[in-house]
């Protein structure tokens, strides 16, 4: 999860150069640091550098990120005129330099491990257009969804329709695989799920699921509505360390993948303790097929690069296995 970013300090030497948005606009940067990780850690498959926000501005929704603080929308969605201004574009001529930097990770990986590309959901997208930026209670995106509900089904159609056709775009360029990022979903109940998310969701990975990759479903905080997210779509669904591996698999089924669900924070402290609670997410696993080893969310920054180097050694040597 989140394979690059600070914790390493060859990311933060190119960060003292470049912003965010610079390193992932320009192919030849995105690659360096798709491939960092890949050279440090025994890691199974590459994540692409990109950021799920480079959709929005094509569509008309500006953004900045600003050190310190993470992403802010210069222009928010706060009507339902906002969303009626929303553009449609080409993923192909507004986002190319995604689409060069995965032939290029693919061109330097020559088959080594796979390349993971990926894509925010409706819900996590539409939350940042809203909000502004990050939310602790998604307050403004919850009263345009029940307030202006028949807006909000015509933004999340847009969004997916949109993330349709940049997905279809990274599996053209070459990916080998999909997640979808619906990180703050986990705001939502089971119900306003099945009312607000569900659909939209559905349609999105009924359309990837014809493209002939594995599909990767993720969310934060989704422990009551993992069943939707299974009903959703999604060859693995994603669990975050909230609940325990073996109970998480039990609602998601056991005919779908699931990754995760090691909490990123037992990485800051003493490496026997992420150690031990690796091996208690494998023994719930039990060696059945079709379990990611993974964080539950992303890697924190000051997180020590040897925590995470000996976590995915532990993983190959209990398990026997590596790409």
């Amino acid at each position: 999860m989140r394979q690059a970013g600070r914790y390493m300090a060859e990311y933060r030497a190119l960060r003292e150069r470049y912003t965010l948005l610079e390193l992932c606009r320009t192919p030849d940067l995105a690659t360096e640091v798709t491939l960092q990780p890949v050279r440090r850690i025994e890691v199974d498959a590459a994540i692409l550098f990109s950021d799920l926000l480079l959709p929005l501005e094509p569509m008309g929704i500006r953004f900045d990120f600003i050190r310190g603080e993470g992403p802010a929308i210069e222009n928010p969605i706060e009507s339902a005129a906002d969303i009626d201004r929303l553009r449609r574009f080409d993923p192909r001529d507004a986002l190319p330099y995604v689409l060069e930097a995965i032939r290029q990770v693919q061109r330097e990986l020559a088959g080594r491990v796979p390349l993971i590309g990926f894509a925010g959901a409706p819900f996590t997208l539409a939350s940042y257009a809203i909000e502004g930026g990050h939310s602790a209670n998604f307050a403004r995106t919850k009263a345009l969804m029940y307030g202006s509900s028949a807006a909000w089904h015509r933004l999340c159609d847009l969004l997916v329709d949109l993330v349709i056709d940049y997905l279809g775009a990274q599996i053209e360029a070459g990916v080998d695989c999909v997640q979808v990022f619906d990180s703050w979903v986990g705001a939502l109940n089971a119900h306003d799920y099945r009312e607000f998310i569900l659909p939209h969701a559905r349609r999105l990975f009924d359309a990837l699921s014809r493209r002939g990759v594995p599909l990767i479903h993720f969310g934060v905080g989704t422990g009551a509505i993992l069943g939707e997210l299974r009903e959703a779509g999604g060859d693995v669904i994603g669990a975050d360390w909230r609940t325990p591996l073996d109970e998480a698999w039990e609602r998601v089924g056991f005919d779908r993948g699931i990754q995760g669900n090691l909490d990123p924070t037992l990485l800051l402290g003493p490496i026997d303790r992420a150690l031990a609670a690796t091996d208690d997410i494998l023994a719930r696993a039990a060696g059945r097929p079709g379990h990611i080893f993974n964080l539950g969310h992303g890697i924190l920054p000051p997180t020590p690069v040897e925590h995470v180097q000996a976590i995915a050694r532990h993983v190959h040597q209990r398990t026997g296995r590596r790409h």
